[in-house]
């Protein structure tokens, strides 16, 4: 019998569908919340297989995890993961890369027309009878501004799919236009510089994972070339921003405002009921939801059932879908299916 261990079984408990995958490997299941990383380790140091959503997996538990043979994440992005450690010690690292792609693309669009319409300003008004709240000076048509969409993966294609039937503009940048060239022409996204995309955009939409070359990719500087009525969207991971320099801007009227779903300073896969201190919490000009971009009933249980359908294929040998570390070199044989 293989011993796995599920993660973070509070804030997103196992499914019985979940259960039914993992089964076909006879595993034994171990569920914990895990936010330490020493209640991982007194869990997991001879687990056979990780099963993680939103825990960091840092090297120096990687380590220490003498049998395991995958680290399963329920979701698309690995950045809390050590990859590089994993790989050293052949063990697979799996990801669901499209769990929630419609999702995705479908808060993004919410956040971009809950700002252009400044809903929460209007709901605030009707809470105190202010009915000529709808004079509101800010509040333009959506149809003919620009929208530009930092990365144009999977995601970013979705959310230019949606944002034409508004009839938004839509500019991209990408890191290797020549790959892009053909779909950008079918989706009729404009490639340019990131530069021309942040002075130029009236909304600004991020799609990409965070790594070492994305990290505060939007710094400072690039923040700070943005229209003094432009607007920032964040679904993908908030350390891709200078969390600290977009305050300031937001702080200051720089820039008109910014829709975010994940952040770099606000933990919100704590508990719930944690209490957070941070300064975009005490804006008017910002919408913040809690990282619930990729959430819907049914791409919770998709990311279950897919995450734990990879741990268990890796266990009874047989070479996942979804690999992150496609150079690993297992210490034990898979085959293909």
């Amino acid at each position: 019998m293989f011993k796995a261990v599920r993660l973070n079984s509070s804030t997103y408990p196992v499914s019985d569908e979940e259960r039914a995958e993992l089964a076909r490997a006879d595993v034994e299941l171990i569920e914990i919340e895990g936010q330490e990383e020493g209640e991982i380790l007194a869990a997991a140091e001879d687990c056979d297989a990780l099963l993680v959503i939103s825990s960091r997996v840092p090297s120096t538990l990687i380590k220490q995890m003498s049998r395991c043979r995958v680290i399963a994440r329920y979701g698309a992005g690995t950045d809390k993961v050590d990859i590089p450690e994993a790989t050293r010690r052949g063990i697979l690292v799996t990801n669901v890369p499209d769990f929630c792609l419609h999702e995705q693309a479908e808060h993004t669009m919410t956040l971009l027309l809950a700002f252009a319409r400044r809903l929460p300003y209007m709901m605030q008004a009707m809470a105190t009878f202010d009915w000529s709240a709808r004079h509101h000076s800010e509040v333009h048509r959506v149809r003919g501004r620009t929208l530009g969409l930092v990365g144009l993966g999977a995601s970013a294609q979705e959310v230019a799919k949606r944002a034409a039937a508004f009839g938004l503009h839509l500019l991209t940048w990408v890191r290797n236009p020549a790959k892009y060239q053909s779909l950008a022409e079918a989706l009729n996204v404009k490639l340019v510089s990131l530069e021309e995309l942040m002075t130029e955009s009236d909304f600004v939409s991020i799609h990409l994972p965070l790594c070492t070359e994305t990290y505060h990719l939007l710094s400072a500087e690039l923040l700070a070339t943005m229209k003094p009525t432009a607007v920032l969207i964040n679904t993908a991971r908030g350390a891709i921003v200078d969390e600290q320099a977009l305050v300031r801007l937001l702080q200051s009227r720089s820039i008109g405002g910014a829709a975010l779903d994940v952040f770099e300073e606000i933990d919100v896969f704590a508990l719930p009921g944690t209490p957070a201190v941070h300064p975009l919490l005490g804006l008017d000009n910002v919408i913040l939801t809690p990282h619930c971009a990729g959430s819907s009933v049914e791409s919770s249980l998709d990311s279950k059932i897919r995450g734990a359908r990879n741990a268990a294929d890796v266990l009874l040998g047989i070479r996942p879908r979804h690999i992150v570390n496609s150079d690993v070199v297992p210490s034990f044989p898979l085959r293909a299916l």
